[in-house]
């Protein structure tokens, strides 16, 4: 189990709108082309059985997934990690959302991210199944980010 701890990033700011992405038609302001996008309901079905899902399907699979950035780090305008949840507001204040609604992302080759609180982003990169301890509760996926791009309505 790989275990992540913040950098001292207040997260107060954060319970700002609740804005959710769960389904709907959405689409990427930029588009990330050829990689598929996957939605927070398709996430939601990995369980701690060992049923197959599709969500355990994608393990190793370069994808495209939409939502809300919380920071691990203590750069307040650019980061290299941070945990995509479905919601805005998702930290320490309010209950973070299961383990199956959360994504550690890990930059690859040292890239940074514009850090939003509130904005919704799409991230691509490749997805694993495997848990990852974060100081918002156990995450059920990491990403071995590429790309983090505005994401619009």
């Amino acid at each position: 189990m790989k275990r992540i701890r913040p950098k001292g990033i207040a997260c107060s700011m954060l319970l700002l709108a609740s804005f959710s992405l769960q389904g709907g038609a959405a689409r990427a302001a930029t588009p990330t082309a050829g990689v598929p996008q996957v939605s927070w309901s398709t996430l939601k079905t990995l369980t701690a059985d060992a049923k197959p899902s599709p969500a355990k399907a994608l393990d190793r699979k370069t994808v495209a997934i939409p939502g809300f950035m919380v920071p691990l780090e203590d750069d307040a305008e650019q980061v290299t990690e941070f945990l995509l949840v479905p919601f805005s507001g998702a930290c320490i204040h309010v209950p973070p959302p299961p383990p199956n609604q959360m994504v550690y992302v890990k930059l690859r080759g040292g890239k940074k991210a514009a850090m939003s609180f509130t904005q919704p982003i799409i991230v691509s990169g490749q997805l694993h199944v495997s848990t990852v301890q974060s100081p918002y509760g156990d995450v059920s996926f990491n990403m071995d980010g590429d790309s983090v791009k505005p994401y619009e309505q």
